[in-house]
């Protein structure tokens, strides 16, 4: 049996999230029936990072194991099956041991804010017609680079065993008619970047001060964040893994 990371990128707005669901239309279930018409045998597949409904992805991975011999000539096969707002990007052979999510040390998401109507881009991204200061938007990205709990920024029922992530990168910027978020760190948590962007933007409004934001995270109660900001707007970046993985994933078979 050979291992084998699957890269693809999805637009996530006709489906229930990434991980299989019962009776629901999941990135996993749409990529296991297409290898299960390409190849004509059932594939058991693991994700590196789940995306919730209506979340889309730049770029994420599976990795499975087949005694089958996977040739570059399969992805075009793949992406011919696939529906066409799911693409697989490449098929990297790895070593045995190399685990999709355990071993990807960072990972970077983006959401992207629009202030006028324009009907392109309503499902990437987020029409929020409200001023906005860039100072304080980027201040309050500046404050959460320097905390380590983030419990207020995790829905409930979240089963993890800490609530800590170290961010590498937080910062807004202007994309043409697009404001983004973007944040960098080595794990997240169940409505994280949401609530990050809920709660950032309201003192980008003024409608909450420096202090307000440095007393929700230091709160750890996820009822002082808003989770209100709506899943179109969130990109799955890109999955960062370690030096010996790292390599592999540039050349596809």
């Amino acid at each position: 049996m050979s291992r084998y990371f699957l890269e693809l990128t999805y637009k996530g707005t006709a489906y229930s999230g990434f991980q299989v669901q019962d009776n629901a239309a999941t990135i996993q279930s749409e990529l296991e029936k297409a290898l299960q018409v390409l190849f004509r045998e059932p594939f058991s597949l693991t994700g590196s990072s789940r995306t919730d409904a209506g979340v889309h992805a730049n770029q994420n991975f599976f990795h499975f194991d087949t005694g089958l011999v996977i040739t570059n000539r399969n992805v075009y096969n793949l992406n011919a099956i696939l529906p066409p707002d799911i693409a697989v990007r490449g098929i990297y052979p790895v070593p045995e041991t190399a685990h999709c999510r355990f071993d990807a040390v960072a990972r970077e998401y983006k959401y992207y804010i629009f202030q006028h109507k324009n009907p392109f881009l309503v499902d990437r991204g987020w029409l929020y017609p409200y001023p906005l200061e860039m100072d304080l938007l980027q201040r309050g990205a500046d404050i959460i680079r320097g905390y380590r709990d983030f419990t207020s920024f995790s829905k409930r029922n979240t089963q993890v065993n800490n609530f800590n992530c170290a961010i590498e990168t937080a910062r807004w910027y202007r994309e043409q008619e697009l404001l983004v978020f973007e944040v960098k760190a080595n794990r997240f948590l169940r409505g994280m970047v949401r609530g990050l962007v809920g709660t950032l933007l309201k003192l980008g409004r003024g409608q909450i001060s420096e202090a307000e934001l440095v007393r929700i995270i230091e709160a750890r109660d996820c009822s002082q964040a808003d989770f209100t900001t709506p899943a179109q707007g969130l990109f799955l970046n890109r999955v960062f893994y370690n030096g010996q993985i790292s390599p592999l994933l540039t050349t596809a078979v």
